[in-house]
């Protein structure tokens, strides 16, 4: 059976010299959730980034990147941008038209939709992350949480077969970190979720990748993987608290 995605051996340097990506390598089936987890400067955005070739340097070094065995390059942006919809960490880096109902289509109208069928994505796609009825709000005037909801329904308006979200809770309330994992524990398509939020991981993702120094350190079942608190350390992390509260069934 074919993998979401599959990366092997992928090595990456930005044009200062930093090599940010070391002979990475993992696999995510479809319709699997997978947490990907490290410190600050683990190379987590940057992996993220070649998932849908927004790093055209990319193809020319080492390693490959498969999406729904699709290899990504020059020639499979088109299609592989089709499977896989990218939510940045910064909403401001994904909004940029005067309402919600313009971000939201902006992503279906480049698939050449006809006007019906975009408006019928766009509600659809604002119901399924909990924000119907705001098409014609300003998004500059949204909190950062609805600023958030509204990206990810312009990402979830393009049908996507993959969901790539980086650092999806950061600066959420405590409200807005549990109305964000209701919505993505409801979003039944296979998830690739880059975040510091351990516990969001704990409840998502059945399984976790751990990047450090641009290296897969370790990957394994969630609870498995978090509950080594040696290994925890060594990578500049820590055992969610979560997992203290967590019936080992």
């Amino acid at each position: 059976m074919t993998a979401a995605v599959e990366v092997r051996d992928l090595h990456f340097r930005y044009g200062d010299g930093t090599h940010a990506l070391r002979g990475v390598g993992f696999s995510v089936a479809e319709g699997e959730s997978v947490g990907l987890i490290g410190p600050n400067g683990a190379g987590k955005s940057t992996l993220l980034l070649h998932l849908n070739g927004l790093l055209p340097e990319a193809w020319r070094g080492e390693g490959s990147v498969r999406v729904g065995g699709v290899q990504v390059g020059p020639d499979t942006l088109h299609e592989v941008r089709r499977k896989v919809g990218l939510l940045f960490q910064d909403p401001n880096d994904q909004l940029f038209c005067p309402t919600v109902f313009e971000d939201v289509a902006f992503g279906p109208q480049q698939l050449g939709l006809p006007e019906a069928a975009v408006r019928e994505r766009v509600a659809r796609a604002l119901a399924e992350a909990g924000t119907p009825g705001f098409e014609a709000r300003a998004p500059h005037h949204l909190s950062v949480g609805e600023k958030r909801r509204v990206c990810l329904a312009g990402v979830l308006a393009c049908d996507p077969s993959i969901l790539v979200l980086d650092e999806p809770s950061s600066s959420l309330d405590p409200r807005g970190r549990r109305e964000l994992k209701e919505l993505l524990r409801q979003i039944a398509i296979t998830k690739l979720i880059a975040t510091h939020d351990l516990e969001l991981v704990v409840e998502l993702c059945s399984r976790v990748i751990v990047l450090d120094e641009g290296a897969v350190v370790a990957q394994g079942p969630t609870v498995e993987v978090l509950a080594d608190e040696d290994l925890m350390l060594r990578h500049n992390l820590e055992r969610p608290h979560i997992l203290r509260h967590l019936h080992p069934h």
